[in-house]
């Protein structure tokens, strides 16, 4: 088994426990879909995927372990760290780059290093992929147009 999909098991175990079911199909939808769309632009910007996966899946484990939004991307940085550690498949400098990326995510008006952006606008394009008739989370708004591009057919020729 991939070291994604080790990732991948640890977190559907810790949302299965997640008592309330729209938080839960929530979690699994958005976690899912930011690993995803991260994966797809680590491609597109040769970043690498496998921890573009990884991080996509640990962006927001801490509000969606705890329920409690507050301050989620350090609380799930550290989280991520523990999960990482605990595998023992990922070593230092990977578990720093994934954690400082999801340290970085919720910080869209700054710009960090290229493997933050990416995590940035992998959560930016997965809000809009899921329901486009949504209106932008307001943390979104600084990069929806430029993600919105990313999206257009020209752009992937």
């Amino acid at each position: 088994m991939s070291r994604v999909e080790v990732l991948r098991s640890i977190v559907d175990r810790i949302l299965e426990d997640v008592r309330d079911p729209e938080n839960r199909r929530c979690g699994f939808v958005h976690l899912y879909g930011v690993s995803l769309v991260a994966t797809w632009l680590a491609r597109r910007r040769g970043e690498n995927e496998d921890l573009a996966a990884s991080a996509g899946m640990l962006h927001d484990i801490g509000t969606y372990e705890t329920g409690d939004p507050t301050d989620h991307a350090a609380r799930s940085a550290n989280r991520a760290r523990a999960i990482l550690q605990a595998t023992s498949l990922y070593a230092e400098h990977e578990i720093r780059t994934i954690c400082t990326a999801i340290g970085h995510h919720s910080d869209k008006k700054s710009t960090h290093d290229p493997f933050s952006e990416l995590l940035k606008d992998a959560d930016v394009l997965q809000h809009i992929l899921y329901n486009p008739t949504l209106p932008p989370l307001p943390n979104d708004a600084p990069r929806r147009e430029d993600c919105l591009r990313m999206l257009s057919p020209q752009t992937d020729r």
